[in-house]
């Protein structure tokens, strides 16, 4: 896998048109900004909600990475998240073969603690 450099990019607003555009098309460099413009922007915490929960499995680190990330966007921002839903996702995200997913999870947890107060089963947190 490439190694990433982080740096901060200011990422604007998506409709959902876009979204669902960018779906179609598939592409992971594209896919990387969707989920992180909509986990940030969007009103309606559940569409974000679902748009990570179908990009945390998709085949390219950084679209899963980005995904599980979203998870803490929307934590922040709406203070909603389905939990039963969610912290699977995010305890599996943990144990990914890849370090910038992993990484991305250990961010979650920490967000989701703080802005939602869920408690993670040690176990299954590291």
């Amino acid at each position: 896998m490439p190694t990433l450099h982080a740096r901060y990019e200011e990422i604007p607003e998506w409709s959902h048109e876009k979204v669902e555009q960018a779906l179609r098309d598939d592409d992971p460099g594209v896919l990387r900004y969707a989920v992180v413009a909509i986990s940030m922007h969007d009103g309606d915490w559940r569409y974000a909600q679902d748009l990570c929960v179908r990009l945390s499995s998709h085949p390219h680190f950084n679209v899963r990475g980005n995904a599980v990330l979203g998870f803490g966007h929307i934590a922040r921002v709406h203070r909603q998240l389905d939990r039963a839903v969610v912290q699977p996702i995010i305890e599996a995200a943990l144990r990914d073969a890849d370090k910038y997913v992993r990484g991305h999870g250990v961010d979650t947890v920490a967000d989701t603690e703080h802005f939602l107060g869920w408690k993670y089963d040690q176990k299954n947190a590291a």
